[in-house]
């Protein structure tokens, strides 16, 4: 390839801007999904909670998962669960202290988060974070790098290690049932009203009139308003909430701030670097070339 100087430094710099381009639009994309009015999200009011774990049969229901084990047996709840490649959403027990302590049950499923780390940490987009709230998974695009399960602060997507063809699998927040105008299946057969399923900004304002409300009992927070730039799924409750299970060291930043920076080198590097070798590999080759006919030259002359 006859490649001059300019040619060169023109190849060079059309590179960098198609590589900068992708991270310009995730990071808009992000921001547009961040401000989206109409997102959606749960409340969870775990002094409502009963423990019937209804949740779960519904959820294994409209997702083709196997029913939940130990359905009506209260021993189920001697050991914390956490969700797994089967299993998207679980029910435990508060871990209180005292016969005196009212019971209360907490259910963990996949937090949603409104930046989420999982999908900032992905290479190829398989999971993507969607303007009404669903944070979905494209098994089409995955590459199985698993980054996603290290940037969750939540520990929720898992790999289907057993698996000949393994995914992630996790909970995608009935994003097809929403697609229709239709609540996600946890929240549509909760009997207590412990799962409220509406607009974020709207449940955060539900949230704040329980908190305040005279007599309330409530712990004087709303976890998920804040909690790593926000979560879809809030909580509410009247116990520590270190006691159910939820982390409370996370940070009110938004963990793809912490991947935004080094992803965004990944394209630039991939789309630069082929270019930037061809060019000195040509330099290197045409200067061989001209030193070698200079050579010839000088030697032709003296003789």
């Amino acid at each position: 390839m006859n490649l001059n100087r300019r040619t060169f430094f023109k190849v060079a710099g059309a590179a960098g801007a198609v590589a900068l381009a992708p991270a310009r639009t995730a990071s808009a994309s992000s921001d547009e999904a961040g401000v989206n009015a109409e997102r959606r999200g749960v409340l969870v009011d775990t002094t409502k909670c009963i423990g019937c774990r209804a949740c779960e049969a519904a959820c294994a229901e409209t997702n083709n998962l196997p029913g939940p084990a130990m359905l009506d047996n209260p021993a189920v709840f001697n050991t914390p669960r956490t969700t797994d490649t089967r299993t998207y959403t679980v029910v435990n027990r508060a871990a209180t202290s005292g016969t005196a302590a009212p019971a209360r049950f907490i259910k963990r499923q996949c937090m949603h988060c409104v930046e989420p780390a999982c999908a900032s940490a992905c290479l190829v987009r398989a999971l993507d974070k969607t303007p009404t709230g669903p944070v979905v998974y494209h098994k089409d695009r995955c590459l199985g790098c698993r980054y996603c399960m290290v940037a969750c602060p939540f520990g929720v997507p898992k790999y289907e290690y057993d698996s000949p063809l393994p995914y992630v699998q996790k909970c995608h927040f009935c994003a097809d049932r929403q697609a229709k105008g239709e609540a996600p299946a946890c929240a549509s057969v909760c009997p207590s009203g412990a799962l409220t399923f509406g607009k974020r900004d709207a449940l955060l304002e539900t949230a704040r009139e329980r908190i305040y409300a005279r007599d309330a009992k409530y712990v004087r927070h709303i976890y998920g308003e804040h909690e790593v730039g926000g979560t879809s799924w809030i909580y509410l409750t009247d116990v520590p909430f270190e006691k159910l299970g939820l982390p409370t060291e996370v940070g009110t930043y938004a963990y793809s701030s912490l991947t935004q920076a080094s992803l965004a080198a990944v394209p630039f590097v991939l789309t630069l670097w082929p270019p930037l070798l061809m060019g000195i590999y040509s330099f290197s080759k045409r200067r061989n070339e001209v030193n070698a006919t200079g050579t010839g030259a000088k030697g032709g002359h003296h003789e």
